[in-house]
């Protein structure tokens, strides 16, 4: 999950404003970290299923951990559904609220379960609170009263996997659930009132495949093909000679632009992509050792400001494509000088609309803005970031494969955890997830929740198809003999073996670059085999590099 950015020494981030039709550019070195952080964070393609495999299991303490449905009937009436998981041992939940019976909670005494409870359990859900004792302990007293199954209250908002202490039996026949502070705290305001509380428990199974990931597949995908192909889309379409010649102002003015915006091209060296890789991962350990809400607000806000010079930079090329004179009109402004009052319009746009995701980042329907932030940025970051040759793709794209295995797969060995799974998922930060994701809501899941995939993903894959693409444009190449349709395709195949990896390991995060890097890097280079053209590929823009007569395609 990265992003690329030529390193030649120095990081900029380039901030476009126009006046009039040409841009005006300035660079801001003290924003080089946000480049750093688009890329590094950007981790797997789904949020995780946290499973505790090490700890101690036996015949009676091997169960799956469960997602369940808490539904509380209060006098009769279903009020609240609250979210819960079952432990490593006691009887697993049905998975439909038809198959199970709603009983009668009890608050045992003591609370902590730790011992005989004086109050009548039999025939009852037993409600007690974590600590004091095993919860293997807590679920055989509740058990020897009667209890039906037992909800054991967190101490916090988090759902604690309950495990067994040790290696020996667990007989415990009851299902015991453990749920967060915040339902035990409603549950117990209710008892306390007199009102008749019941409890009904249910774990429905989440589907196999959410169709929601064909729409974060087209997202990825068409997000690839619109950086790699925006310098089309975004040229004027009064181009032509005549208009040029009526219009010599305005031809003028879009000349400039392009040659202001052709020396911003940050081009990637095969030592800055090492050195990037290991800043990246640097970078990563930071946020695993001292992330917390405050770093989580740090994030938000630089990925604000670059999805704000994204978006504008996206809405002002397309509008300048259909209207050149748009961007006549101009005001004077301090430290920007001459500034065009449409540039000016639009970047209060999307200062307002970034502010506004910002403030609305925790409602169901952020991920929109969220993701329109997220393409822009990674649109505009494809236009100035560009890959030289398939040389340089093979040192960076290796590395990042390299580099999201490791933080993936193997760093749990040294960490303990995944690195790279926690991060993204927020667990230092109150489970607050970092922006720097593309995420789409699972439509059919009764747990809800959303399917993701990094911008690292997006952009490393990213900028060896947009080099395929500008090689088949220098050398006048369709699209069968070409490079860039082949290479969208197999991204494409390879975004489709990440979900079902992701499916066939039961929903623990997946490193997409170990799928993506083979289907993209690993097609150009069997296709310049086949083609006798691997180097001219490898050495491409260089003094050694072939060129190709037009007439022999």
């Amino acid at each position: 999950m990265r992003e690329r950015i030529n390193y030649k020494g120095s990081l900029e981030f380039i901030f476009i404003c126009w006046q009039g039709n040409a841009i005006k550019t300035m660079t801001f070195p003290c924003l080089r970290v946000l480049l750093v952080s688009l890329v590094v964070i950007a981790a797997c393609a789904d949020d995780a299923k946290r499973d505790d495999d090490r700890a101690p299991k036996s015949e009676s303490c091997n169960n799956p951990f469960q997602l369940v449905k808490v539904e509380d009937w209060i006098d009769g009436e279903q009020r609240n559904v609250y979210n819960g998981v079952t432990a490593r041992f006691g009887s697993l939940l049905p998975d439909k609220p038809l198959n199970t019976l709603i009983t009668p909670a009890v608050f045992a005494n003591p609370l902590h379960c730790c011992s005989n409870s004086t109050s009548k359990l039999s025939g009852s859900v037993a409600l007690c609170v974590r600590g004091g004792c095993d919860f293997t302990v807590k679920a055989e007293f509740a058990q020897s009263g009667g209890a039906t199954a037992m909800l054991v209250i967190n101490d916090s908002e988090d759902l604690f996997e309950m495990v067994c202490s040790n290696s020996s039996e667990a007989n415990i026949s009851i299902a015991v659930v453990m749920i967060t502070k915040s339902a035990g705290e409603s549950l117990n305001k209710s008892l306390t009132s007199g009102r008749k509380v019941e409890i009904l428990l249910y774990a429905p199974p989440r589907p196999l495949v959410d169709f929601s990931v064909a729409f974060l597949w087209l997202m990825s995908v068409g997000t690839i093909v619109c950086a790699s192909l925006w310098s089309d889309l975004t040229t004027p379409e009064k181009s032509d000679e005549r208009y040029n010649e009526l219009c010599p102002k305005e031809s003028s003015n879009a000349e400039t632009a392009k040659d202001d915006f052709d020396k911003e091209i940050i081009n990637i060296d095969s030592k800055g992509a090492i050195i990037f890789v290991i800043a990246a991962s640097t970078f990563l350990l930071l946020l695993f050792f001292f992330m917390s809400s405050w770093f989580i607000w740090v994030l938000i806000v630089l990925f604000c400001i670059g999805g704000i010079e994204g978006m504008h930079n996206c809405i002002v090329s397309l509008a300048l494509r259909k209207r050149q004179n748009c961007g006549q009109r101009t005001v004077g402004l301090p430290l920007f000088g001459e500034t065009s009052i449409f540039s000016l319009v639009v970047l209060l746009f999307c200062v307002a609309f970034a502010i506004f995701w910002a403030s609305t980042r925790q409602e169901s329907f952020s991920w929109i803005g969220q993701d329109i932030l997220g393409i822009c940025l990674m649109i505009t970051v494809l236009q100035l970031a560009r890959l030289p040759n398939i040389k340089v793709a093979t040192v960076l794209l290796c590395c990042a494969f390299v580099y999201d295995i490791f933080w993936v797969f193997i760093s749990p060995v040294i960490f303990h955890e995944s690195v790279m799974i926690a991060v993204a998922r927020g667990d230092k930060a109150g489970g607050e997830a970092i922006p720097m994701l593309l995420r789409f809501p699972r439509l059919f899941d009764p747990w809800g929740g959303y399917d993701m995939i990094g911008f690292g993903d997006i952009l490393f894959p990213g900028l060896l198809i947009s080099f395929a693409h500008r090689f088949d444009k220098d050398n006048i190449r369709g699209a069968s003999n070409g490079y860039f349709l082949w290479l969208v395709i197999g991204y494409g195949i390879g975004l489709v073996f990440t979900y079902l990896g992701l499916y066939l390991m039961n929903g623990n995060g997946q490193p997409a670059l170990l799928y993506l890097v083979p289907c993209t890097l690993g097609v150009t280079v069997i296709l310049g085999c086949v083609r006798g053209e691997l180097k001219k590929l490898w050495n491409y823009g260089t003094d050694s590099s072939l060129s190709t007569d037009p007439s022999e395609v």
